[in-house]
C-alpha cells in the first residue's frame, strides 16, 4: 500500500458514552484492534472498571469524567486524553440520553436536556477534537445515530429530533471536510440492547414498546447486541486511508421462519 493511504503505526482513540452499550464495547473492540483509548462519561466508576479490563487484556486505556453538555468538562477532557495517549486520531461520538414520554407532556426543561447531549454535545466533541484533525490532514470521527433518525418512534420525540439533527450536523461536516483527510461517518444501529432505557419504569416501557408495534417499528423480536455496532465502527476508523464508509446502517435480521 502506497504510504499516502497509510493509517500512523499509533492511533489513539477517544469514545463518548463509553460507560456502558455500544460505548462501553466499541472501547474493547478498539483497543483489541491496537488502539489506546480514552473513555469518557459521567459514571467514572464504571467507566474504570472498564479501562481496568482492557489493561489486563494487554490494551491501553484511561478513564476521565466527561460531560457533554458541558463546554469546561468536554474541554478538559480533550486536554487529558491527548495529554495521556499523544495525538487524537479517533473520535467516536457515543454520548446519548433518551426518556420515554408524550410530546404534548414532556416538560420543555428535559425536552432541551435531551437534545443538548444527543445534539448540542455532539458539536462541542466535534470543536475539541476535528480542528487539530484538520491541521494533520488525517483522522476519522464517528456519529452513533440511531434508527429513529430515519423511522421516528412515538414518545420519544426528543431522542427522533436530537438524532435527526445529528445526521444534519454529520452530513454537512462530511461536506466540509472533503479533501481535507478527515473522514466523518455515521452508524446507524437498529434495535439494540444497550443500557439506555433500562431506567425506565417498567410500566411505561410497556406502553411505549406497544405503540412501536402499533406504528410497525418492532417487526419481529430480534435485537442486535452492542458488539455488533463497535464491530461496524472498527471497520469504519479501520478502512484504508482513500476510503470513506460514509454510513452504516445496522439492523437486526428477522429470525429465520419454521419450514418444517
Amino acid at each position: 500500500m502506497s504510504e499516502k493511504y497509510r493509517h500512523p503505526d499509533r492511533r489513539p482513540a477517544v469514545i463518548t458514552g463509553a460507560s456502558s452499550g455500544i460505548g462501553a464495547e466499541t472501547a474493547k473492540v478498539l483497543a483489541a484492534a491496537g488502539h489506546p483509548v480514552a473513555l469518557g462519561a459521567r459514571r467514572t466508576d464504571a467507566l474504570e472498571e472498564i479501562a481496568a479490563s482492557i489493561r489486563v487484556g494487554g490494551g491501553e486505556a484511561v478513564a476521565h469524567a466527561l460531560d457533554v453538555t458541558d463546554d469546561a468538562s468536554v474541554a478538559e477532557f480533550a486536554a487529558k486524553a491527548a495529554a495521556d495517549l499523544g495525538d487524537i486520531e479517533v473520535v467516536v461520538s457515543n454520548a446519548g440520553l433518551v426518556a420515554p414520554g408524550a410530546t404534548i407532556d414532556v416538560p420543555t426543561e428535559r425536552f432541551a436536556r435531551e437534545i443538548d447531549v444527543n445534539l448540542v454535545g455532539v458539536h462541542r466533541v466535534v470543536r475539541a477534537f476535528v480542528p487539530a484533525m484538520v491541521e494533520r490532514r488525517r483522522g476519522d470521527i464517528v456519529f452513533v445515530s440511531s434508527d429513529v433518525a430515519v423511522r421516528p418512534r412515538p414518545f420519544m420525540s426528543a431522542y427522533s429530533a436530537g438524532k435527526w439533527g445529528l445526521e444534519g450536523l454529520a452530513t454537512a461536516l462530511q461536506m466540509e471536510l472533503e479533501g481535507t483527510g478527515v473522514r466523518a461517518s455515521i452508524i446507524r444501529p437498529g434495535p439494540t440492547w444497550t443500557g439506555m432505557g433500562t431506567d425506565w419504569d417498567d410500566a411505561d416501557a410497556a406502553f411505549v414498546l406497544e405503540r412501536w408495534v402499533r406504528f410497525g417499528l418492532a417487526r419481529h423480536p430480534h435485537f442486535l447486541k452492542a458488539k455488533a455496532h463497535a464491530d461496524a465502527i472498527a471497520a469504519i476508523v479501520g478502512a484504508p486511508r482513500g476510503v470513506h464508509l460514509s454510513l452504516l446502517d445496522v439492523n437486526p435480521e428477522a429470525p429465520v421462519e419454521d419450514e418444517s
